[in-house]
């Protein structure tokens, strides 16, 4: 095996619409606590403790372009993983109430027959995010 010159993610960038509700998404909705902002630019960056999300504001809410996944070259979405069975239930549980968000797809197997579970949902502003369990 060749020797891995990366580690993993060291963070992901998500550009928002709305920085407040995307940070309320991510604090309130997910349990992820604020670690740090960056008033000027504007960002605010979110922790579960694992994954590191900066949350830039776009400069013109009101004329940004939402991503299309199905015609647009880009990050297709992000996708977050849970413990297990009974974590997707909880998340999905919160998810769904959290103000602004759409559900595509409520929790299900990833593929016929397979052990891990999924669902996804738009988070407010319109950013697709999935939740996992281990395969």
């Amino acid at each position: 095996m060749t020797n891995k010159l990366t580690t993993g993610a060291h963070h992901i960038g998500l550009a928002v619409p709305d920085l407040e509700a995307a940070r309320d998404f991510f604090t309130e909705g997910l349990g992820f606590a604020v670690v740090g902002e960056r008033p000027s630019y504007p960002a605010i960056f979110v922790s579960d403790g694992t994954t590191l999300l900066t949350l830039w504001r776009v400069e013109d809410p009101a004329t940004a372009t939402h991503f299309d996944r199905r015609k647009n070259i880009g990050l297709h979405h992000l996708a977050l993983g849970v413990a297990d069975h009974a974590a997707l239930g909880q998340v999905f549980a919160r998810v769904e109430a959290h103000p602004g968000v759409r559900i595509e797809f409520s929790p299900q197997p990833i593929a016929e027959g397979a052990q891990p579970h999924h669902f996804v949902c738009f988070m407010p502003g319109g950013l697709r995010i999935e939740f996992a369990t281990p395969f």
